[in-house]
Order: structure tokens, then sequence, then C-alpha cells
């Protein structure tokens, strides 16, 4: 059997739509969180691949979760991982739970309303948002500012890429019931610019979302760790920036990931913001989304 190392896209944490091991991190972290990043995105992209069989990629994945249990040293992502966890005495739960989600993307193609939604992103985002506490020795308390932030992170992404979810893997995780109520079909997705119908249905997600991110506005306060607080910041800045463009552009014509200096901007607002609320005692401020 291929290592699943070779099956890799070539992705890398510089590619991704937040910071993974940033230099925000403390030095003595990073090392397990990119062994962490490196096992999940390992995972997705056999999930993702293009030729492998459904068979295959279930086998894959189960490869991964077996050795990450100490069951063989043939796959390095799973060993590395397994290493790293020893080293800090952690348990290996949030990486399973992630597995999940990635045998779901194998077998699941469609989902049938919001609370459908979330519950993939209890599997596929909310573990990498709790590792991360858990790296940090933070409270279970920050977890549902978390898992709100974490679930907002991965609705965008899904509404961002959800034409090249449709094309490459005839995967929709738009809701059924939210393309219906907007008299919008799937197969819209695969138009070079999206009818009305879809184009509601995305932005109304998009609203819908944007209320889930304002949930997770408390956590950069409820985080004791000061560089995780500026960390989150920047993902929260990030990720409400996106939620603004996803709710006045169409994904399948038009830019709705950030470039460079927009990245950049963010970046420095959010730490900004953040250490002038820290130094001012002040709780974040709030606001309801448009159209909640």
């Amino acid at each position: 059997m291929t290592s699943a190392s070779d099956l890799r896209s070539g992705k890398t944490h510089r590619d991704e739509n937040f910071p993974v091991a940033s230099w925000i991190i403390h030095p003595r972290h990073r090392a397990l969180i990119l062994s962490f990043y490196n096992f999940v995105r390992t995972a997705d992209d056999i999930a993702d691949h293009a030729t492998l069989s459904a068979d295959e990629k279930l086998r894959y994945l189960d490869l991964l979760e077996a050795e990450l249990l100490g069951k063989g040293d043939t796959q390095p992502e799973a060993v590395s991982l397994r290493r790293a966890f020893a080293e800090r005495a952690m348990a290996p739960r949030h990486a399973l739970d992630v597995l999940v989600a990635f045998r779901m993307d194998v077998t699941k193609l469609r989902y049938e309303n919001w609370d459908d939604v979330i519950h993939y992103c209890r599997y596929s985002a909310l573990p990498v948002g709790r590792f991360m506490l858990d790296v940090h020795g933070e409270s279970t308390s920050t977890w549902a500012a978390s898992d709100a932030l974490c679930a907002g992170l991965q609705i965008n992404n899904h509404l961002q890429d959800c034409a090249k979810d449709y094309k490459n893997l005839n995967r929709v995780y738009l809701p059924r019931d939210a393309l219906a109520a907007s008299g919008a079909t799937v197969e819209m997705l695969g138009e070079a610019k999206s009818p009305p119908a879809l184009l509601q249905c995305l932005q109304a997600l998009a609203v819908r979302t944007e209320t889930l991110l304002n949930e997770s506005k408390s956590l950069s306060a409820e985080v004791k760790d000061f560089r995780l607080g500026l960390e989150v910041a920047v993902i929260q800045a990030f990720a409400d920036k996106i939620v603004g463009m996803l709710k006045v552009r169409d994904p399948l014509s038009e830019r709705v990931h950030l470039n460079k200096p927009e990245l950049l901007v963010q970046s420095i607002g959010g730490m900004v913001n953040e250490m002038i609320r820290r130094a001012a005692g002040r709780r974040p401020q709030t606001k309801p989304a448009a159209g909640a």
C-alpha cells in the first residue's frame, strides 16, 4: 500500500484561510500543532483524492487511525503525532474526531438541513479548536465560543468552495432545505455565475454564519494565554472579513478569499485590537448580524 504521505495534495499550513502554528503562538507549542496539522491535512487530502475509490480512501483513513493508536509505524504523519501526543501526555481524542468527518466526506455527499451541517462541523472543525485550547491548558469552559468560531470558519469554507466541491467531488454542503426555500437546485452550482435563486440561498447562509461568528467573539477574552488570545483575534478577524464578502458576493463568479494585503491588514488589526482590549480590560463587543 502506498504511504498516505504520497497522496498529499501539496497544500501546506501556509495555504490555509487561517494561521496555523504562526509566529504568534509560543515556540514550545508549534511542533505539536504542526504534527496535528500534517495528520489532519493528510487525512483531508485522502478524503478529497481525485482517483482513489471510496473503499481505498476508507482503508487509508483506518490505517492512519490504527497507527495513531500505536498499531504500526508505516505512516509518518500518524507516528509523528502519536509521539508528539505522548511527549505531552495528551490523548488523541481530537484527532480521532476529525477522522470521523473525513469518513463522512467519503460516504456522505448531501446535507439535509443546517443541523446536519453543524453535525459535520462537530467532527471536521470543532475538534481543531478544542485541540488548540487543550494544548494551551485552557478550560473547557472556552469550548462553546471556540465551537462557534470553528463552525463559522468551516461553513465560510463550504460557501467559498461550493462550486469546486460540486464540480470536483459531487459533494454539496449547502443544506437541501435552504436550497429548496430559495428555489435553487444543486445543478446551479455547475454554472459560471449563480442564478438569483442560488445567490439568495448562499447569501442567506452567510448571514446565518455571521450569527455563529458573533457568538464566538468572546473567545479571545476567555483564553488566558496572551499569545493564543492574539491568534484567536486574528482568526476571528479573518472569519468576519470573509463572511462579509460572502454576504454580498457570488462565490461562483467573484473572489471570496482574502488576498495577501487583506490578510496582513486583518492580522494587524486583530492583534492591535486585542492588545488594546486586554490592556483596558474590556470585553469584546458583539453586534447582531444583519438579517438575524
